[in-house]
């Protein structure tokens, strides 16, 4: 699944973004958590994932 694709499916909806990334391990729990503590740092995170995946 391409990065672009991943970025969209973060802001629609972050954990889903973190699962496609590195799945059901600790970094989608934390973003869980974030995105449920306030839906701004759930995307910042699930980003911030993604792009460290992708170097």
């Amino acid at each position: 699944m391409s990065n672009l694709i991943r970025i969209i499916l973060a802001v629609i909806l972050p954990p889903l973004g973190v699962f496609f990334t590195v799945g059901l391990g600790k970094s989608f729990w934390i973003n869980v958590l974030l995105t449920l503590l306030g839906f701004i740092p759930g995307i910042v995170h699930a980003v911030w994932i993604i792009a460290k995946q992708s170097e």
